[in-house]
């Protein structure tokens, strides 16, 4: 039944964008929010469907709730990472994502 999920996860943009974001480390989904320009209860619904496949993980520091890759998904089931670095920087829209997280960094805007 896990890859399934795995799978239905897999079949969603906005999942597939978060995932891209988060392949370089952590975030806060505040940062997730602003570089994907959607509303928090979209950003929760989709984080959740993520966490809920073990794709995710996440932790709270304080009043902010940052999430990052769960390794061990990735382990066993390595055509994860395949696809999160291989292919999704073949879609216009990751590459747009990654210069707008780059951008959103460096103006000091994170969390």
């Amino acid at each position: 039944m896990e890859i399934i999920h795995l799978f239905k996860a897999l079949a969603d943009e906005t999942r597939i964008r978060m995932l891209n974001l988060l392949k370089n480390g952590e975030l806060c989904v505040c940062d997730i929010e602003e570089v994907l320009n959607i509303q928090q209860s979209n950003a929760s619904r989709h984080l959740n469907k993520l966490k809920w496949a073990r794709l995710i993980v996440s932790n709270k520091k304080s009043q902010w709730v940052y999430y990052r890759m769960n390794n061990e998904i990735i382990i066993k089931y390595p055509f994860i990472q395949d696809i999160i670095n291989d292919e999704l920087l073949k879609i216009n829209i990751c590459k747009d994502d990654m210069e707008r997280l780059i951008k959103h960094k460096a103006s000091g805007a994170s969390c």
